[in-house]
């Protein structure tokens, strides 16, 4: 029977390994290219160059766009896990026949296609006049990211031991310090699972910009998709390396944090 088991668990593991390198194996070559000697996106002939990492660092073009995104996607995920945690705790709280309706409504961002959701913002955008605005563009992120707050925080919720908001509210603890010193303590992983998922989502967003964004507003994926169209400059494949990093970063933080508050 064990030999059975190796035999069978041979193939899988070969299968879940391919799958990986599937994965990784086209991210990695974006390495090398940012180190290139050329002037255009290709892999290093005679030398390995950081002139390119250096460009980025010293171009005022691409360090504002840097510091759009995250000024913009630190305010959207602000926005986003207020809302989404309210959310998520208030659909716990009430009637599941109440509560499942409201969280369907709420991922609805992220069910519906993004060019088709973009559409329908740019359209409504022009009334409010929130076009070409940070307002605009931090608000569609934010909206975009709740789904990612309330799908964590729902799960870490249901982990959540409701007899403990029993005995706060037993013991004389109002609604406002049952969630304070209660609830959210014990929800933690969740919440902040929730702000890495939305950081990122709005860091990486880029079809929604295209749509409500103009000249005033010129964030680090719109910049890389305009260098895209209008010449391969090597230095994208450097601001991908620090994406990749920054998003590795993010989800090693992510594991962690919920090692952390995982039960003994």
């Amino acid at each position: 029977m064990s030999d059975l088991a190796v035999t069978v668990s041979r193939p899988v593991r070969w299968s879940a390994w391919t799958v990986v390198a599937f994965l990784i194996l086209p991210i990695s070559v974006v390495i090398p290219i940012s180190m290139t000697d050329h002037r255009y996106l290709s892999l290093p002939e005679e030398r390995l160059s950081l002139e390119h990492f250096q460009n980025l660092l010293t171009s005022a073009a691409w360090l504002s766009s840097i510091g759009q995104s995250f000024v913009i996607a630190i305010a959207s995920t602000v926005i986003a896990l207020a809302a989404g945690t309210l959310c998520a705790i208030g659909c716990w709280r009430v009637d599941p026949r109440l509560g499942n309706p409201v969280r369907i409504l709420m991922l609805l961002p992220i069910m519906i296609p993004t060019i088709i959701y973009a559409l329908g913002l740019y359209r409504f955008w022009i009334d409010l006049r929130l076009l070409d605005t940070y307002t605009g563009v931090v608000i569609a992120h934010a909206v975009t990211s709740i789904p990612y707050v309330v799908i964590t925080v729902s799960t870490s919720l249901a982990g959540f031991d409701p007899r403990l908001e029993q005995a706060a509210r037993s013991l004389g603890a109002t609604i406002p310090q049952t969630l304070r010193r209660v609830i959210l303590p014990s929800i933690v992983p969740g919440v902040l699972s929730g702000g890495i998922f939305a950081f990122v989502h709005s860091w990486d967003e880029l079809v929604i910009v295209l749509f409500i964004a103009s000249r005033a507003i010129f964030t680090l994926p719109r910049r890389m998709w305009d260098g895209i169209n209008e010449h391969l400059d090597p230095t994208m494949a450097a601001v991908a390396v620090i994406l990749v990093a920054l998003s590795t970063c993010l989800l090693l933080l992510d594991l962690k944090v919920r090692a952390a508050r995982a039960p003994l």
